[in-house]
């Protein structure tokens, strides 16, 4: 009997973590990292892990848009991942191309509005076009603000948003001057709110040049789990973990009065 009650309870469902409505985060971004250990430990070529946490996305995706999360940000390509072998790279804009030809319809039907940053010129002409091709199908959709990160570098974005500031000042002969409004204006993310949750999985604990200047005041939410094993209650766990957080942007917590 006592061994049926221990099996019993190894496979009884986890409890669907608590999310409160009235604190959900307007922005999470998402650092979706261990695809190729998830296939290594598995002796799978590393597309294979790719695959799999591409089913993934679909999910997560899916639980956002559910929750009413207003915008979700993936990295899915750093301009870094170029020095991966070709074949994992080749390999990757194939799958990022039949992904978008799959599931493009089903995420204009769900209200999903697709964007990207990044350097979309540098990747292969079939991946762009696809991305393109979502790009203006979506244009018009009010629900999930879905960004993809694709050869994208948080550096690279903040260097081209100081040359334009220079170039627009040395044309109109003033002087050059920042504000923290003029140039966000300048970055990628133009018209996204930065993000308030950054997830990250695999345990890392780095940005990996994503959202540098936007993440300013994040809240950072790590799990050990491989991307391809995450799956929507980890999304829930990770909301709620946020919603506990007593989040004062340099400021004190106001106490209560003493009566």
């Amino acid at each position: 009997m006592i061994s049926s009650f221990r099996k019993l309870l190894r496979t009884a469902p986890k409890a669907e973590p608590d999310v409160k409505s009235g604190r959900l985060p307007t922005h999470i971004a998402v650092i979706m990292d261990g695809n190729g250990r998830w296939a290594q430990r598995r002796g799978l070529p590393r597309i294979a892990g790719h695959r799999a946490g591409a089913k993934v996305v679909r999910d997560v995706v899916e639980t956002a848009a559910t929750l009413g999360i207003g915008y979700l940000t993936l990295y899915a390509f750093s301009s870094e991942n170029w020095r991966r072998p070709k074949d994992e790279v080749s390999g990757l804009m194939r799958l990022f191309e039949e992904i978008l030809r799959a599931e493009l319809d089903e995420l204009h039907r769900s209200n999903v509005k697709i964007t990207v940053i990044g350097v979309l010129d540098e990747v292969s002409a079939g991946t762009r076009a696809q991305f393109e091709k979502a790009i203006t199908q979506t244009a018009a959709n009010t629900g999930l603000n879905l960004t993809i990160a694709l050869n994208y570098s948080g550096r690279a974005d903040i260097l081209k948003a100081v040359n334009q500031v220079v170039e627009e000042a040395a044309a109109s002969g003033q002087t050059v001057q920042f504000t923290e409004e003029s140039f966000s204006l300048r970055l990628a993310t133009t018209g996204t709110p930065d993000p308030e949750l950054i997830i990250r999985t695999s345990g890392e604990m780095r940005l990996s040049n994503f959202l540098i200047w936007e993440s300013a005041y994040a809240e950072f939410w790590v799990t050990d789990i491989l991307w391809p094993d995450f799956k929507a209650n980890d999304l829930r766990s990770a909301i709620s973990a946020f919603q506990s957080r007593d989040r004062r942007f340099g400021g004190l917590t106001e106490e209560p009065s003493a009566r």
